[in-house]
């Protein structure tokens, strides 16, 4: 292994010069379908970048108590992003939907944290690997209520991406 990277060709990846890292970035643009990816270093900050890129400084993300998002990651998302947390407890990890639609503030108004995602971990690291039923998956495109928030369709893709990436042959 040493010896492969001894020899590897390399350059600055911020200059798209390292041919290695580009070649990753379009193979995994490609299996993704979009035009561009991003290699990051570390998950966590795969994790930071991919939050931030869907919640503003100020905005909230609803997660489960013990998400990895909430309990790992040194608190990374608060600090280098400007977001908050709120979250609902499950002894395995599981959805809440009742909890989250209490909790789903899309327009609270000018003094208050606006909703802007709810995230879910499948599988839950910190549950022991929990599985989340896809019937929860989906009740989450009822929480808030359609006239309360965005068309629920748009929220659509996001789910359906998700278990056709992990479950490519359903």
């Amino acid at each position: 292994m040493r010896a492969a990277m001894a020899k590897a060709e390399v350059g600055d990846d911020v200059y798209g010069e390292d041919p290695t890292t580009r070649v990753l970035e379009e193979r995994v643009a490609g299996l993704f379908g979009h035009e561009a990816a991003l290699f990051t270093p570390t998950g966590s900050l795969a994790n930071v970048l991919a939050v931030r890129s869907l919640v503003g400084v100020g905005q909230e993300v609803l997660c489960e108590a013990s998400a990895h998002i909430a309990r790992a990651e040194l608190g990374a998302h608060g600090a280098i992003t400007g977001l908050t947390m709120r979250t609902w407890t499950h002894h395995r990890g599981q959805i809440d939907p009742a909890a989250i639609d209490a909790m789903f503030a899309p327009d609270p108004g000018p003094f208050f944290v606006q909703t802007k995602a709810i995230s879910v971990e499948n599988t839950h690291n910190f549950a022991g690997g929990a599985v989340l039923p896809i019937a929860d998956l989906q009740a989450l495109l009822r929480v808030g209520g359609a006239d309360r928030h965005e068309d629920p369709p748009r929220r659509r893709p996001h789910l359906e991406r998700a278990r056709r990436d992990r479950h490519p042959a359903s």
